[in-house]
């Protein structure tokens, strides 16, 4: 079992020595990242807000004419209809309580 260990040990130690040698050896040094100021960050991000919502807007199917009077009709259709049986459930219901 430590011979295991120990050969396990060993190859890690020379993956570990090949990176460094790699890194050290030839290496140009890599530019650090320059963080972009705070208003550029926010300006990006509004940015790609604005164009999200554009791309959205764009998939947007909006009724014709036609479509939108129909549609008008059947909500004041359900509108009053719904009306007039809650008012008469309330009615019932009033003239129940006075018969008790």
């Amino acid at each position: 079992m430590k011979k295991k260990e120990s050969v396990k040990e060993e190859k890690k130690n020379t993956k570990n020595d090949v990176k460094k040698e790699k890194v050290t050896k030839g290496a140009k040094k890599v530019p650090k990242k320059v963080s972009k100021p705070k208003k550029e960050k926010k300006k990006e991000k509004k940015e790609g807000y604005i164009n999200q919502v554009i791309k959205e807007m764009s998939k947007v199917h909006f009724p014709s004419r036609k479509e939108m009077v129909k549609y008008s009709v059947a909500t004041i259709f359900f509108v009053i209809f719904f009306g007039i049986y809650f008012y008469l459930i309330d009615f019932i219901m009033a003239f129940l309580k006075t018969l008790i």
